[in-house]
């Protein structure tokens, strides 16, 4: 078993298991009803609908096209506490309601259609009983599944309901298309890690899929987790003035996440695998949606699947949880590839969200518009930051020609070229705009204060923006307010106007991330942030960390007050694995070296791998493991104490909209 294999797996477990403890507590605490739609955002939801072709139902018949069957309800899991439950979207049926964007139900409805679907002769896929989908080709003897959805209990279901209708032929190869957790975290409801070791499933993923799927979640993994729970809204209710979808796909699963290592990867541009009679052309993409992706091309089957590279929305350069901006310049050259290479020699194209598209011309024209969807927005991105204008004031100007936005594929019910041309800002020039007056600014706290009180205190700014608010400006009352909220966390009329201001602002957002986080934000000024014990990196995602990464972990956590003038060096030695590593805290910056012992080491540690990982998940002390035998010490035992006294823990719920 490689050794990260199940620490992404755990984290994503960590952040299901703390959005659950989230959403208990926010339930106990009884919180605040959200409000009804405002004149203007009924007013700005309806004219929406006059400038979209809302009459064109194609893309609900190519979602429906092919249907077989699907679980009743799209209920996976025991009743009480089900892993996933379309159930929860009934209140999609019929006309969007004046809360949501019209355009984003339109999507919202498209996604809630699930099941088991004919693509063409050999081909099926299982959509909408997870976030992403699955994609099952019918191979001589056997059967090629491509993405595994997101947890085990979804993946298992989605390979029964595609048994209950086909022949049960064994899986012979499961490909990750790329190093996203809802492409390979169902796996093992699936295969086995022994089908895998032996070779008699043949796993396949691109160059760099483990190193990607962990290094995106370990490090920064408490923020993210964090910033996900806004960007998804599991703990809004399901609802028409809460969450109501993703615009990738309903939501994540809260089932088991599960990781096995491939055994076939895929390291050139373009190679070619006959897997039992059929063959794959893999095409390596990475650095366009994921790290670590590639798209699949069928010969005998005239079948292209994008993987994630297309999908029926515009797509993420900056994901809002956080993580590496993409190349959108990259991403286009790749679209333009996959077109050049395949659009011609291709009658059905799918992808790992969303439905298909069927026929080479319409194949062709959604190739060339997704291309040219990511172009634009880099190109005229670039051209405007070029001539100096910043992030804030490119975003207001990048708009998508109608050739484009006139059609619902390349509409931002994910990704917005908003916060994508930022992205393209950020890829080339940093957060810095080049105003001096932005290179140091007073934090949050002190700068809210200080705009407060030349704007005449917070009566004056509350009067204002209630003015500001019963005309729709929403924009600015939310970012007034905001000082307001920062300034003085406990103005109950800053918070509630404020979180009125963000809850409008998600009614209008065509981008299901953007719904989310405005209301996740309203939600929390106005019933407060739940609050949860510490943030510790649990035994079970350590396990299979590396230990140069487990200090690296250690070293994140060194709080500097604490570590202030003091110098520690200790050696360690790990009894299992034979490594030797020098540990040295110096300067408030904890650094270690390995294959070197120091001869003035201030003590030295003697333990196994197992010891240390428990000691660090708060399992075991120090003290426990050296009276069981389990830890060997010498020099001054005391160091090795006042060394882990220093580190700090991360905190899974910090405040978003308010001060921490």
């Amino acid at each position: 078993m490689h050794p990260t294999q199940r620490s992404i797996a755990r984290a994503h477990r960590a952040l299901l298991a703390l959005a659950s403890t989230l959403l208990a507590a926010a339930a106990a605490a009884q919180p605040i009803a959200a409000k009804d739609a405002e004149p203007a955002t009924r007013a700005a939801n309806a004219a929406l609908e006059g400038t979209l072709p809302f009459a064109d139902r194609s893309d609900f018949d190519d979602a429906r096209r092919g249907f077989v069957g699907t679980i009743p309800g799209g209920r996976i899991g025991i009743a009480e506490q089900p892993v996933w439950n379309m159930e929860r979207y009934a209140f999609l049926d019929g006309a969007a309601p004046a809360t949501v964007n019209p355009s984003l139900w339109r999507q919202a409805q498209l996604n809630a259609i699930h099941g088991l679907f004919k693509v063409a002769d050999r081909v099926y896929q299982v959509r909408g009983l997870d976030l992403a989908n699955m994609t099952i080709v019918e191979a001589d003897h056997g059967l090629i599944v491509t993405d595994t959805l997101l947890s085990a209990e979804t993946a298992k279901a989605a390979i029964e309901l595609y048994y209950a209708h086909r022949p049960r032929l064994p899986i012979v190869a499961v490909i990750y298309s790329h190093s996203h957790v809802d492409h390979y975290g169902g796996i093992r409801g699936l295969v086995s890690n022994d089908d895998v070791r032996s070779g008699k499933v043949r796993l396949i993923a691109p160059d760099g899929f483990l190193h990607e799927a962990v290094s995106e979640n370990v490090v920064a993994g408490p923020a993210m987790g964090r910033r996900a729970l806004y960007m998804y809204g599991p703990l809004l209710p399901t609802g028409e003035r809460g969450q109501v979808d993703t615009g990738l796909g309903k939501n994540l699963s809260r089932g088991t996440v599960t990781l096995i290592a491939p055994n076939d990867i895929v390291k050139s541009a373009y190679e070619t695998r006959t897997i039992d009679g059929v063959e794959i052309e893999f095409h390596l993409v990475p650095g366009s949606e994921a790290p670590a992706e590639m798209i699949m091309y069928y010969p005998q089957l005239r079948l292209l699947n994008m993987a994630e590279d297309t999908t029926h929305n515009l797509h993420n350069l900056y994901t809002l949880r956080g993580a590496q901006v993409r190349d959108g310049m990259l991403w286009a050259r790749y679209l333009g590839e996959a077109l050049e290479r395949y659009g011609t020699r291709t009658d059905a194209l799918v992808a790992q969200h969303h439905w298909p598209t069927w026929g080479q011309d319409k194949i062709v024209a959604y190739l060339r518009r997704q291309r040219d969807l990511y172009e634009f927005i880099h190109d005229q991105s670039v051209r405007l930051l070029n001539k100096g204008y910043t992030p804030v004031e490119i975003a207001e100007q990048v708009k998508l020609p109608p050739s484009l936005a006139g059609h619902w594929s390349e509409r931002e019910y994910y990704g917005t070229v908003s916060h994508d041309s930022k992205a393209v800002y950020q890829f080339y020039l940093g957060w810095y705009d080049a105003n001096p007056a932005h290179l140091n600014p007073l934090p949050p706290v002190e700068s809210a204060k200080k705009t407060i009180e030349y704007m005449g205190g917070a009566d004056a700014v509350l009067a204002r923006a209630h003015t500001d608010f019963r005309a729709g400006n929403y924009r600015w009352v939310a970012s007034v307010l905001s000082d307001l909220v920062f300034a003085d966390p406990s103005n109950r009329a800053a918070r509630e106007l404020a979180a009125d201001a963000l809850e409008q602002l998600g009614y209008q957002a065509e981008s299901g991330p953007w719904r989310n986080a405005y209301l996740s934000g309203a939600s929390e000024l106005r019933n407060g942030v739940p609050r949860l014990p510490p943030a510790r990196v649990a035994s079970d995602v350590l396990d299979e960390l590396p230990i140069d990464t487990v200090f690296d972990l250690l070293a994140i956590r060194v709080d500097p007050a604490k570590a202030e003038g003091r110098t520690i060096v200790v050696n360690w030695t790990f009894t299992d694995s034979g490594q030797s590593f020098v540990l040295t805290l110096d300067h408030s910056a904890l650094t270690h070296t390995e294959g070197r012992r120091a001869d003035r080491a201030d003590a030295g540690v003697v333990l196994s791998r197992a010891t240390f990982l428990a000691v660090l998940a708060r399992q075991k002390t120090i003290a426990d493991a050296v009276r069981d035998g389990e830890i060997k010490l010498d020099g001054d035992p005391r160091r090795v104490g006042e060394l882990f006294a220093m580190l700090d823990d991360a905190d899974p719920a910090f405040p978003i909209v308010e001060p921490k």
